[in-house]
């Protein structure tokens, strides 16, 4: 799929899709080198991805009334990372939307577990970068590249600000 990364509103749909369709990723705070796995909830309209925890886990203790964090995701062609303010939020309306075996497998209390709470990342901004090859064509750009002693061409870069 071939997108225009000056068409703004394409490369966020982009975006969405994919963290909707592949939803995991590492999640951290900004300006902290340790990311972990987490399984991201897409919020198009609010512009927000929504992650379970434990209230009592490392991440939400420092997290705490709220902090700046990132999300990096990656699958096949499209790679992010989205920047924005975290938050804690005991939300019962939002953990009964998204909770589901997955989720299950990891909170083996269920949703009445006093300690379950979600990581809200308002996202601010993305960089989003797609690479919208397949393999003969990456092998033909990196051939290319080497020979003629250029960077290859393999897709491009955008900036997303939300809000």
């Amino acid at each position: 799929m071939n997108i225009d990364m000056n068409d703004r509103a394409a490369v966020e749909r982009k975006l969405w899709d994919d963290i909707e369709r592949h939803q995991v990723g590492m999640l951290g705070l900004a300006g902290e080198s340790a990311l972990q796995p987490m399984t991201a909830f897409v919020e198009r309209e609010g512009e927000r991805l929504w992650f379970f925890t434990g209230a009592d886990t490392e991440l939400a203790r420092q997290i705490g009334e709220g902090r700046q964090g990132l999300f990096v995701f990656q699958h096949r062609e499209l790679q992010a990372c989205i920047t924005g303010e975290m938050t804690l939020q005991h939300d019962e309306a939002r953990i009964a939307k998204y909770w589901n075996a997955v989720v299950a497998a990891w909170r083996p209390q269920g949703k009445d577990d006093p300690r379950l709470t979600l990581i809200c990342l308002d996202c601010r901004d993305a960089d989003v970068w797609c690479s919208q090859t397949g393999p003969v064509t990456f092998a033909w750009e990196i051939a290319m590249a080497n020979a003629r002693k250029h960077e290859p061409h393999l897709g491009g870069r955008a900036n997303l600000h939300f809000h």
